[in-house]
């Protein structure tokens, strides 16, 4: 069973933001175990989430994981998301789409708060 993953985030009218939410899901692609990823945003840029889901569906994905690249449960993750898959869902009849949980809690985040901090007081004299 073909399973696609598209890496969800909000969305930015700076187009750097952006792009590091597409460079994250290409280095996922390239580095895990998933052949289809595509990225999705809820506003104000495209691609949205259908225009994701429906790539991966057009790619022969018949399951679907979308992964919030939002740090907290906030409101868009708990009452727009869970609509749009509702609707997505309704429209790709035979396709399972399902969301993993946000980036909130998970083990590395410590890791890479405390090597940020490093890496600005190094720079600090």
């Amino acid at each position: 069973m073909k399973t696609g993953i598209v890496v969800f985030a909000h969305g930015s009218r700076i187009a750097s933001a952006n792009q590091a939410v597409q460079f994250v899901a290409e280095e996922a692609a390239r580095n895990g175990e998933f052949d289809l990823v595509e990225v999705g945003f809820l506003e104000p840029v495209r691609p949205d989430l259908d225009d994701a889901v429906a790539r991966l569906v057009e790619r022969g994905a018949e399951r679907i994981l979308v992964v919030p690249y939002f740090l907290t449960l906030g409101l868009h993750l708990q009452r727009d998301l869970p609509r749009i898959i509702q609707r997505l869902s309704s429209i790709h009849h035979g396709v399972e789409i399902r969301v993993a949980a946000p980036l909130d809690g998970h083990r590395a985040l410590a890791g890479i708060v405390a090597d940020r901090a490093r890496e600005t007081l190094s720079g600090w004299k």
